[in-house]
């Protein structure tokens, strides 16, 4: 049984601008798919602030979060790109393109400032995020007569409620199959449930694995 913890992502993009010493720091944070999607968002904020100093940047992707990239877009190096990666990092997040605009405000920050603007930027703005959990969830499903389908269904569907499942369509043939999504710490806990409910007649089968998203 899966018990690996997945990084989260977020829900939607946010905003936020945060000004220090005059400098405009305009931050940007979207959820993606792929590198491929990454770029593209970071080519369209380049775009939309086309007069900007500095558009740097940093991503995480993949389901692990394995696969990170971030630039400093002009900004002394390690000032910028880096320490945004940084606040993805220790938000536990993948999936998700930051990018910072920056609009120079005639005031210089040094390398500690900096590093400091471009973070809080992209911390302040996951602060408005709405956070969406990753699970690994197994496939259980049972077979049951049509007569019984309508109690087991309205049983699996309290269950899942309170452990953390999902339901899955049910299919029709000689009897019915009724298919949920289960958390692996869940497993023993759904074949003891049904094997009560039933005197020992439900047995669960389990399957494959699939990674779902759970809004918080």
């Amino acid at each position: 049984m899966s018990t690996r913890r997945y990084p989260s992502t977020i829900a939607t993009a946010v905003e936020h601008e945060l000004v220090v010493k005059k400098s405009r720091f305009i931050a940007r944070i979207e959820p993606v798919s792929s590198v491929t999607e990454a770029d593209a968002v970071i080519a369209g904020i380049r775009k939309r602030f086309w007069d900007a100093r500095h558009n740097c940047s940093a991503m995480v992707t993949g389901v692990l979060g394995d696969q990170a990239r971030s630039s400093d877009d002009g900004e002394p190096s390690g000032t910028a790109g880096v320490p945004m990666l940084e606040v993805l990092r220790r938000r536990e997040l993948t999936d998700v393109v930051a990018v910072v605009t920056r609009y120079f405000g005639g005031v210089k920050l040094g390398a500690g400032g900096l590093v400091r603007a471009y973070s809080t930027a992209v911390s302040e703005a996951l602060d408005l995020a709405a956070t969406v959990r990753r699970e690994s969830l197994t496939q259980a499903s049972i077979d049951v007569a049509h007569a019984d389908a309508g109690r087991y269904d309205n049983l699996l569907r309290d269950w899942a409620g309170h452990h953390g499942a999902t339901l899955g369509e049910p299919r029709y043939a000689s009897q019915v199959t009724l298919e949920l999504w289960v958390p692996a710490t869940e497993l023993l806990r759904l074949a003891d449930d049904l094997a009560a409910a039933s005197a020992g007649a439900v047995a669960p089968v389990f399957g494959v694995e699939r990674i779902v998203d759970v809004p918080d």
